[in-house]
């Protein structure tokens, strides 16, 4: 992974995964991705972005190990994966598209549906729980920052 001369907090995990994906088109990139896009053309056709932007957010995406490059079929150019830390990020991107569900469309207003393909239903909605199946959320938990003991 790449470093940072300087993380805007660099200490706090929320602040570097921020600092590497908190542009929207990192995290639309990699939803992408996680669509089956691969190739450059792709990305810039699915999400109309600029070249040198695509170009460039697609470079800090492979520097940080999100995204690696390979050869493509045609040899000339080459596609882009998603690592392992790049597959790490599903359930980021989940969870960032239900909370859209819930809060930035009208009830009534269309929308993409994700679908369990085992069920052939909607993807039930995420929930951060325990070892003994509590629901975690801001009332019961709680970060214990570097300098506490």
């Amino acid at each position: 992974m790449a470093q940072r001369a300087e993380w805007t907090d660099p200490q706090c995990p929320v602040a570097r995964t921020v600092d590497i994906l908190g542009d929207r088109w990192s995290l639309l990139i990699v939803r992408d991705a996680f669509d089956g896009a691969r190739k450059f053309s792709e990305f810039q056709r699915n999400l109309g972005i600029a070249r040198n932007i695509l170009a460039d957010r697609l470079r800090t995406l492979v520097e940080h190990g999100i995204l690696t490059p390979k050869p493509s079929g045609s040899g000339t150019r080459h596609e882009y994966a998603l690592t392992d830390s790049g597959r790490d990020l599903f359930t980021v991107v989940v969870s960032l598209r239900q909370w859209g569900e819930r809060h930035a469309f009208r009830h009534e207003e269309r929308r993409s549906t994700m679908i369990d393909e085992s069920t052939g239903h909607p993807a039930p909605t995420l929930r951060f729980v325990n070892a003994d199946g509590i629901v975690l959320d801001s009332t019961n938990t709680h970060v214990r920052k570097v300098d506490d003991h």
